[in-house]
């Protein structure tokens, strides 16, 4: 039996969990000791901190391991880069890793290759911001650089918020600077893709319904998102230019974009699949099991992507606007074949927070239809039959 190590064990690493045990595979969760769902499916658990890859690596020769791999975070990638390296498995390169886990590294390589990216500067701590980011110009926002799910990123539009802006980063962050970058108003989306062996096997643009907090926050998305054709060959075009920069190959990708004046920008690149639903959006559009296909390329198999149908569908997290205690939830939505799923991170008695950031999620609703405008219809119809009071 094949042994699968997957990274993490929270909601959005569950259903790698549950489709390896489907497979036949023997699966070893990692991650911190905690409240987290995968632990209860996995064969196997190892409490151990995901970013500490001696460690882990130490774990993974002891048990013999055939593959690695993660879901949704960006937190144990570089782990999982310096696992492939040691152990010659399949999967993105370390050094290829450590650019995709720190957003310094990822702007320099795109500045070197030509992406078009934001203009940013590298802010310690200890420098003067105001005159390192002098000639850049407002609004701006402040990065950590080794984070994901939104945390340590803050808009800025004026002086006088540079010192709380830079405490938020401080408190998010591991290292001991940051970026200072340029906001681009325009429009935010995204991409799913896979590089193997070389190749990118496809790229799936959507749209990403975005919560306004501190910086955008994605919530939810759709495919297909509608683009002109000229723009979908820039996306690209771009995307495969940051993934060459990068060095990534042999994992997944999650890109974010903004598109302003017809051109898109890059902000950054996951080495790894989407969360907020996205592998479930591959899944449906494509008509194939994303999780499956991310678990067959962790182990080396030969992997195909058949692009033969496009199904339109759309996702939301269900959130909630205050801290507190969930008392009720209340789900009207009967069986309905164009309601993929509807999922609850939580039960009544459960603490919650209020959302601010993606990990803050309560549960999910995904929808699918025969046209997007359908998908999105039933979403809407699918949420107004839920309720969950927090007190």
């Amino acid at each position: 039996m094949k042994k699968l190590m997957i990274m993490g064990a929270g909601i959005y690493q569950v259903p790698l969990i549950k489709k390896a045990k489907e497979m036949g595979i023997y699966t070893i969760a990692v991650s911190i000791p905690g409240n987290y769902p995968g632990f209860s499916y996995a064969d196997e658990v190892c409490y151990e901190n995901t970013v500490d890859y001696e460690k882990i690596l130490e774990i993974a020769r002891e048990k013999q391991i055939d593959g690695i791999v993660t879901a949704g975070t960006d937190v144990a990638v570089i782990t999982i880069g310096k696992v492939c390296d040691e152990l010659g498995l399949t999967g993105l390169s370390f050094e290829a890793a450590k650019i995709a886990s720190n957003k310094i590294r990822m702007k320099r390589k795109y500045e070197e290759y030509g992406v078009r990216t934001a203009r940013f500067r590298e802010v310690s701590f200890e420098d003067n911001m105001y005159e390192v980011a002098k000639d850049l110009n407002f609004p701006l926002i402040f990065k950590a650089v080794d984070t994901s799910g939104s945390r340590g990123i803050i808009r800025v539009n004026a002086k006088e918020e540079f010192e709380e802006a830079r405490n938020i980063v401080k408190a998010n962050t591991r290292t001991d600077y940051f970026i200072i970058e340029e906001f681009i108003e325009g429009e935010e989306f995204g991409a799913q893709a896979f590089v193997y062996r070389g190749e990118v096997k496809f790229i799936l643009p959507h749209g990403d319904y975005v919560f306004q907090g501190d910086t955008g926050v994605p919530i939810g998305h759709f495919a297909p998102y509608r683009l002109d054709d000229a723009i979908i060959a820039d996306t690209k075009v771009q995307l495969e230019k940051a993934i060459e920069a990068m060095g990534l190959d042999n994992c997944a990708i999650n890109a974010d974009f903004i598109l302003k004046d017809g051109k898109t920008y890059v902000l950054e690149l996951g080495g790894r699949s989407g969360a907020t639903c996205l592998a479930e959006l591959v899944s449906i559009y494509y008509g194939y099991d994303y999780y499956e296909k991310l678990i067959q390329a962790a182990l080396g198999e030969d992997v195909e992507f058949p692009d033969t149908q496009a199904v339109p569908n759309a996702s939301m997290l269900l959130r909630s606007d205050s801290d507190g205690t969930i008392r009720s939830i209340e789900n009207l939505n009967g069986p309905d074949e164009h309601i993929y799923e509807i999922q609850f991170d939580y039960g009544v008695g459960d603490q919650v927070k209020k959302f601010h950031v993606g990990p803050n999620r309560i549960g999910h609703v995904i929808t699918k239809g025969g046209t997007l405008e359908e998908a999105v219809e039933k979403l809407n119809e699918a949420l107004a039959k839920i309720k969950i009071t927090v007190e």
